[in-house]
């Protein structure tokens, strides 16, 4: 939401104002043909990036790595100042994928930051899809429904800083060389994924319920997570659990896991749905089906996990965690047609929407990651029965059936949905697919976590929730507006 040996092509270029917008080097006054003492020529390639042996700290026009873009020739005269004639381009290009470096990700922002980065907000925040970026970059591009992206305009040198970020995944690697005037291909997927851990990057902080129903937090490890980060809320990981259920405690009924192969326990859902104050640590919130809906444990926090949602939180409910949004407080209830506890529609052919820009993508990669063999069609094993249509534009449905019954099986809706989109800062979603369905993986307090996760492979309904669930921590925006690239900074 994710190729071939680097080869430099010697052309001869030019820089100055009329560079359509790239900004001179100084450095680059002596002409052209190039030496290392940087006299007689243009500024031939050197660690750092930089000219006769200066590195790009920027002087005149241009400062640090905007001053290593560079012109391309074609016959007298330069690309893009001639209308982006036929002819050589310096372009960086490659595949994104998730932690684990299997799947390739849609929507991921890839950019040349010219400045540290700053550190990504903790906690509660409204991250609307407005293209800005931290870093000031320089040249920027998105991935599409393969998770491939093509960078123009990528400065030229050695050990070139790369940043790779959806929502509050973020990591930065090093390019070891761009070549100019032709496309430099990253074939070293370890360059090109999010990160495992926080060793190698940010992650978002995610609270995580557990539910005897499904084992959504296996998935997350097949995604790449690290163990280290999975911890209780008194560790340092970046996904605390949490037990849920009835809350009457950590062996009864609908609780999963309760511990930490270690030994380290989890604290109840209630400490968690119980305080806004700590809800507000956390970007995202999955809960994982506890096999009823003990609507009655939950009543007492439908407030709190509204104004999470509303204030910038991201909510992934599964299946009779749908209780959340049907006995929620309005408008929530109002986003579709709920109709409680249905009968299970068993294995059946799920259809994708295309009818909207992102559900037309979501088709294509389900048949890039080979989840979907007929294009907008996927298999699902045992499936649910909660809503039977989605309440456009208060909601919109992602996956659908139509028999042997209409039923939506993957929704979400942005939050407050009350709230005009230019003032929405949050997410929900729901499905009716249980992930442990396909793969035989298991949640209950007598197998400690990850214990329960015994399946390697990833089926077509867990490759479809790995989309939601990275589509959910991006930034948020109207499903049928198109995805912004980062903005480059003049």
């Amino acid at each position: 939401m994710n190729r071939f040996p680097l080869v430099t092509l010697v052309l001869s270029f030019a820089v100055g104002a009329a560079c359509a917008g790239v900004k001179p080097n100084p450095a680059e006054t002596g002409g052209h043909g190039g030496s290392a003492s940087g006299t007689g020529g243009g500024p031939p390639i050197t660690s750092g990036g930089g000219t006769g042996g200066s590195g790009p700290t920027g002087t005149g026009n241009c400062n640090n790595l905007e001053c290593l873009q560079t012109m391309c020739m074609v016959g007298t005269c330069t690309v893009p100042a001639c209308g982006e004639l036929e002819g050589p381009k310096t372009t960086l290009s490659g595949v994104i994928y998730d932690p684990a470096g299997n799947v390739p990700l849609y929507n991921v922002a890839v950019y040349i930051p010219n400045k540290a980065l700053d550190a990504v907000p903790e906690g509660l925040s409204c991250q609307q899809c407005n293209g800005t970026a931290s870093g000031q970059p320089i040249a920027s591009a998105l991935t599409d429904s393969t998770g491939h992206f093509t960078m123009d305009n990528p400065p030229v040198g050695t050990n070139i800083p790369m940043v790779i970020q959806v929502g509050k995944w973020r990591r930065e690697v090093t390019i070891p060389s761009i070549s100019r005037c032709t496309d430099n291909v990253i074939t070293d997927v370890d360059l090109t994924r999010l990160p495992r851990n926080q060793s190698e990057g940010h992650l978002p902080q995610i609270a995580f319920t557990t539910g005897h129903s499904d084992a959504i937090e296996c998935l997350l490890r097949k995604i790449g997570i690290s163990d280290s980060e999975f911890t209780n809320d008194a560790g340092g990981g970046r996904v605390h659990m949490y037990w849920g259920g009835d809350l009457t405690g950590p062996t009864n009924g609908g609780a999963g896991a309760n511990a930490l192969a270690s030994g380290a326990p989890f604290a109840s859902a209630a400490t968690l749905w119980g305080s806004p104050t700590k809800l507000a640590n956390y970007d995202i919130m999955i809960l994982s089906c506890e096999g009823s809906q003990y609507t009655s444990a939950k009543a007492p926090y439908l407030g709190n996990i509204k104004q999470f949602a509303d204030r910038g939180g991201r909510i992934f409910d599964d299946h009779l965690h749908f209780n959340w949004i049907s006995q929620g407080l309005p408008p929530w209830p109002a986003t579709a047609d709920w109709i409680g506890v249905g009968t299970d529609l068993g294995d059946v052919t799920g259809l994708v929407d295309t009818t909207f820009a992102k559900g037309a993508t979501f088709s294509d990669w389900l048949s890039t990651v080979g989840a979907s063999t007929t294009k907008g069609q996927i298999p699902i094993v045992m499936a649910q029965h909660s809503v039977s249509a989605a309440y456009p534009p208060a909601s919109q449905q992602w996956i659908y059936t139509s028999s042997p019954t209409a039923s939506v099986q993957y929704l979400d809706f942005n939050t407050p949905v009350e709230a005009a989109a230019a003032n929405q800062c949050g997410r929900v979603v729901f499905t009716d697919i249980h992930v442990s369905a396909a793969s035989g993986d298991t949640s209950h307090p007598e197998t400690p976590f990850p214990t329960g996760c015994t399946s390697t492979t990833r089926s077509p309904q867990e490759l479809a929730l790995e989309f939601i669930f990275f589509d959910l921590a991006s930034c948020v925006q109207n499903v049928f507006d198109p995805p912004i690239p980062p903005i480059i900074v003049p």
